[in-house]
């Protein structure tokens, strides 16, 4: 009974993962990507499953411009350097901006909107954006991560006669400090796909290449969404399991009641 109860909460928490529609979006990309490396830009089933997913995706960003916007528009951190801040705002700008595009290219591609050059110059258009706003976040977090790294520099001095890593204050930036890390990568290999989605360098950066890179975004975008979900839900992922531990429990006592009955 334990075992199905543990079974159970599982698919619980996929449940919850795949109810998110930024999840699901993931996971199309990372299809579509997986898609574009084994079709390498020739015809075929991986290029026909590329090319369906891509279009699919559109629908899960839908009017997603808004989350950024609402970035845009909001305080920036107190103590965040201008410079850091003004590349934030950039970013969201031109991600807000992407997304905003990418709701017209959609409208072209599925027959709404009849311009079909318009259509293409747009989605150009957009795909620069996302690559601007790639930028921006590689410079944001390689500047996040030495301020972080000066900060734990401080700390670590504090912390001489003592074990830094039983440290809360330090186990939270090192936690911070290693998300950062994560996104910095991911932000770096995305500035590679948008230059093999535009085309900018055919010869080194083929769709083979392109598939592969955006294949490991995707992936690291999938962790990043269950890692958050994880921090967002913490009381109802809390919840869960207690109410199963609870019946977990109170079976076993049913049981042993019948047992020594017996």
């Amino acid at each position: 009974m334990s075992m199905l109860d543990a079974t159970r909460a599982e698919l619980a928490l996929i449940v919850l993962y795949l109810n998110k529609a930024e999840a699901r979006d993931k996971i199309c990309r990372a299809i579509q990507y997986g898609s574009k490396f084994l079709s390498n830009g020739q015809p075929g089933t991986a290029q026909n499953v590329d090319k369906s997913t891509s279009l699919a995706r559109k629908v899960f960003r839908l009017f997603k411009f808004v989350n950024d916007l609402h970035g845009l528009i909001s305080p920036v951190p107190r103590g965040t350097p201008l410079p850091l801040a003004l590349l934030g705002k950039s970013k969201n700008a031109l991600l807000s901006t992407f997304l905003f595009l990418d709701q017209i290219v959609w409208l072209g591609r599925t027959g709404i909107y009849k311009n079909k050059e318009r259509t293409e110059l747009i989605g150009r258009i957009s795909l620069f954006c996302w690559m601007g706003s790639s930028i921006c976040t590689t410079l944001v977090e390689l500047g996040e991560l030495r301020r972080l790294s000066k900060s734990m520099k401080k700390l670590e001095k504090n912390l001489k006669d003592s074990d830094k890593h039983k440290n809360e204050e330090y186990c939270a930036k090192l936690q911070k400090s290693n998300e950062r890390t994560l996104a910095l990568v991911k932000a770096g290999l995305d500035i590679v796909v948008a230059v093999g989605l535009l085309q900018l360098a055919p010869k080194k950066v083929t769709p083979r290449v392109t598939g592969a890179l955006g294949f490991a975004t995707s992936f690291i975008s999938c962790y990043q969404v269950f890692d958050s979900m994880l921090v967002a839900d913490k009381v109802v992922l809390c919840v869960a399991v207690a109410s199963i531990t609870t019946q977990v429990q109170g079976k076993l006592k049913w049981e042993a009641c019948f047992a020594h009955q017996a």
